[in-house]
């Protein structure tokens, strides 16, 4: 269970994630680092559900970034066919979302590859609220960085599954 969000906007895209590793109702561990840069720090992923299936979805993602570089989208759908086609591939239980200064995406396990509207979106089990107060604040706070804190700390405060060790990673558009 996890808690990421990303905000873009006034050209800077922010990925945050909370820390907590949960089994059942117990938390395992409270500082896990579920936000990465990859492909030499161009791109930032979150990833949220089963922590050795997001492992090998990023290392495919990654192998799919060096076969089309500068290619996001390219890249998130070849892997968002192979996760959906691919018999092993098809029973990893994670979702991710990928940004890179121009884009951002949503992937999951049924093949979906979403480009979310409104520069804000979030996934895990937090997510909703995350996304919910990161929609509510968004016109009152200009900073994205401050944003995203502030809709993470709501969401640790009302998700169970959700803490307030958060790792964050901010690309500049420009």
């Amino acid at each position: 269970m996890t808690t990421i969000l990303t905000v873009r906007k006034n050209g800077k895209v922010v990925v945050i994630g909370d820390g907590q590793v949960s089994a059942g109702n117990t938390v395992m561990k409270s500082s896990a680092r579920k936000v990465r840069r990859i492909i030499g720090g161009s791109v930032i992923i979150g990833f949220a559900g089963a922590t050795a299936d997001a492992f090998a979805l990023m290392e495919r993602l990654e192998a799919k970034l060096e076969q089309y570089p500068t290619q996001l989208a390219r890249a998130c759908v070849e892997l968002a066919k192979d996760w959906r086609t691919d018999k092993v591939l098809r029973q990893l239980q994670a979702m991710m979302i990928v940004a890179d200064k121009n884009e951002t995406f949503v992937l999951t396990g049924n093949g979906d590859v979403v480009e979310p509207d409104g520069g804000i979106t979030a996934i895990g089990s937090g997510g909703n609220y995350a996304l919910a107060a990161a929609r509510a604040l968004e016109t009152y706070e200009k900073n994205p960085e401050k944003l995203a804190k502030k809709a993470m700390k709501i969401a640790a405060d009302i998700c169970v599954f959700t803490n307030d060790d958060f790792v964050v990673e901010v690309l500049d558009e420009d």
